[in-house]
Formats: structure tokens, sequence, C-alpha cells
């Protein structure tokens, strides 16, 4: 699979002596949907307004298809659309026109068949003539995906994409991203939920404090930074973790109930067995074991909090 945007040693610095970004480097695939998460004011919307031509970069370059994005400003624009966090449109124009004129501004000629098509995908098309001061949040954020796509490009950034929708909102923008990835959009998200990232993306970065500090396909960085934990639910509730039994990474839940038990799970030696042996010898019964994979919440936690762990 080849690489539709490539970023090279991408920074941002401000007067203030703020590094927004510091030496980004990052592939993304054609036709991927690819996830970059962080927590704030780690640099993901600088890294996307800089690739859309919306903020200057310090030093850097980026290839959209092979071509530098500053000598070939107008294609690369035409090649990429936005939908940002902020909800910016004229509170008093209809659905209609909001999307037609965003399609004009890139040189794109007058298609309303194309128009048309694209806010029946959205369902928007009963809201054509609506103005968008009367429409909801989660509606709006429909017309800026709209917007972003009036003129057709092959790249679409989506910052924050269901920031302040409802759950049933978010499923159909789930549902609309995986669509227009089968379309052959190439889709690059950034989230603060983490679910999100983990239903969608085939891809992972996880930026912080402006570097880049993991990327790897989805699970792929689970399965190499991921831990298990074995809960044990005790027949009685336990006031301390056993004597004898500090060598193992165990933690107690539940008032006492559960005994939890976190492992490396692609270590060759888990030490689940030697736990439940323990268990025996001291006489503690139980009642149930159930095991569960790290999220990717957990992954990325423990990427922010402990960077050298990426690795």
């Amino acid at each position: 699979m080849s690489a539709i945007l490539s970023i090279r040693g991408l920074k941002k610095s401000y007067a203030t002596g703020v590094e927004a970004l510091k030496s980004v480097d990052l592939d993304i695939m054609r036709g991927e949907i690819f996830a970059l998460l962080g927590p704030n004011g780690a640099g993901k919307t600088t890294l996307i307004n800089i690739v859309c031509g919306i903020v200057t970069a310090t030093a850097g370059q980026v290839l959209v298809d092979g071509k530098d994005w500053l000598t070939h400003y107008r294609e690369a624009r035409t090649r990429i659309g936005l939908v940002p966090q902020e909800l910016h449109t004229d509170a008093f124009e209809s659905v209609w026109n909001t999307v037609n004129f965003s399609r004009g501004l890139f040189g794109r000629p007058r298609d309303p068949a194309k128009v048309e098509s694209l806010l029946r995908r959205l369902s928007l098309w009963d809201k054509r003539q609506s103005e968008m001061r009367f429409l909801s949040g989660g509606m709006k954020r429909r017309v800026m995906i709209a917007k972003a796509l009036s003129h057709e490009p092959d790249i679409l950034f989506l910052d924050e994409p269901t920031a302040g929708v409802d759950v049933e909102l978010r499923r159909d923008m789930w549902d609309i991203v995986r669509d227009l990835r089968r379309d052959g959009t190439t889709i690059i998200l950034t989230t603060h939920y983490i679910e999100e990232a983990e239903e969608m993306a085939d891809r992972v970065g996880v930026i912080s404090n402006g570097e880049l500090i993991a990327i790897d396909e989805k699970q792929a960085l689970m399965a190499r930074l991921g831990r298990k934990t074995l809960t044990i639910t005790l027949s009685e509730p336990l006031d301390r973790i056993p004597e004898g039994m500090e060598e193992w990474d165990l933690r107690l839940e539940d008032d006492g109930h559960q005994l939890c038990y976190a492992f490396d799970s692609n270590a060759e030696r888990t030490g689940i067995a030697s736990v439940m042996k323990r268990l025996g010898d001291l006489g503690i019964g139980y009642k149930d074991l159930s095991t569960r994979q790290s999220s990717l919440e957990d992954i990325f936690v423990q990427l922010v909090h402990a960077p050298g762990k990426a690795a």
C-alpha cells in the first residue's frame, strides 16, 4: 500500500518558545483510517492545520501523493478536506447554499446532482433549505462533513468529528466514515473517544508534547503493549494481599471480593499457574475466574504517562 500523505521533520515553534511540534515523521497509507490520539495540547490540531495550510510550519515538508504541499499548493488543497472541531458556518445561510458555496471555493464546477447526492448520503436532504441556525449540533456536524467533501477530496481530516454529539449520532457518524473509506477516501481522525479509534482505525498514532511516541496497526499496538488482567472472584473477601504473594502484580477490588492479577499477555510464562497454586496452598477459595485484555485506552494512558515504554 502506497503513502498518499508523507510528513517529514515537521516542526512548529512559537515566539514564546513553545514547541507545538517536534520533528514529526508520519506516512498515511492510501485508503486507510488513521487515528491520531493525544491529550489536549499534544499537537494534534496543530499538525492537521499545518497540513491543511491553515498554520505555517517552522520546518519540515509535507508530500501529498508525492508532491510538495507548498510548491503545489492549489493541487494539495484540492486533494484535502477538513472537518474542524469548531462549527463555523453562516448562521443565516441554507444547508444547500453552504455546501454548494464550499464546492465553488475549490474551483469545482457547479454540479447540483453531486451536491444532492452528498446531502442524501449524509441524511441532510430534508434539511437542504433549512438555515444553519435552526439545525441541531449533530446536523451541523454533518453539514461540516458535507462541506469538506463537496470538492471531492482524496484525503479527509476529521478533527474530533463526534465532539458534542450523542451516542446514537456518534454511531451514525462512524458508519458515515466507514462508507467514505469504502469509496476510497483516506481518513485521518483525531479523537478524545478512545473507543472511536478502537472501533474504526486501521492504524493508531499517539502524540504527546508534540512528538509521535507510538505508531502501529491497532491490533499490533495492542498486542505489543497490551496486558491482560486475571480477575479472581473470591469465596470470602480479603482485607489485604495475602502474605507470600508480593512477587506478583496483585490488587484487591470490589471491597476485597476480587483479586486481580495483571500479566504480560505475550510472555512465555504468565505466572497464572503459580498464583493459583499459591492461593490453593493458602486455602483461599474462589468462585469465578475471568480475563480481560487491555483496551486501547489503557495503552494510551500507559504511553502518555510512560513514553519510554513505546519502543
